[in-house]
């Protein structure tokens, strides 16, 4: 046996081999999908339990409330298959998401807000 490598090349010559990605990869980005659904459906309870149990004003934010619900599961899923053929594709990008909980937070803040000044024009 020889201790040659297997592929000659020229010296400084470099050779690009396809990367291997792990398994957990995938399922981290199955965790997070489902990690954001799960604060969609408590939002949604919120705002169901608004809808039945509130006045105007509450149903007004109930409304909101399941609109930012509804938004925020599909940003989730359009995220998720996007991470998906990223990681399929062996892309090097990064991952991390600075665009959806900062839009979140703000569109919670705003239907907050709005609730708070209705509440208090009442």
């Amino acid at each position: 046996m020889s201790s040659a490598p297997l592929l000659q090349t020229a010296p400084g010559k470099r050779i690009a081999l396809p990367t291997r990605v792990e398994p957990k990869v995938f399922f981290a980005n199955e965790r997070t999908f489902l990690s954001w659904l799960n604060f969609t459906v408590i939002l949604g309870s919120l705002g169901i339990g608004l809808l039945n149990f509130g006045d105007n004003i509450g149903r007004v934010s109930a409304g909101m409330f399941t609109l930012i619900a509804m938004a925020t599961m599909i940003y989730a899923l359009i995220t998720y298959h996007w991470r998906a053929n990223a990681i399929r594709r062996r892309g090097s990008g990064p991952y991390d998401d600075r665009f959806g909980p900062t839009m979140l937070s703000f569109f919670l803040l705003v239907a907050v807000v709005i609730n708070f000044i209705l509440r208090v024009r009442a």
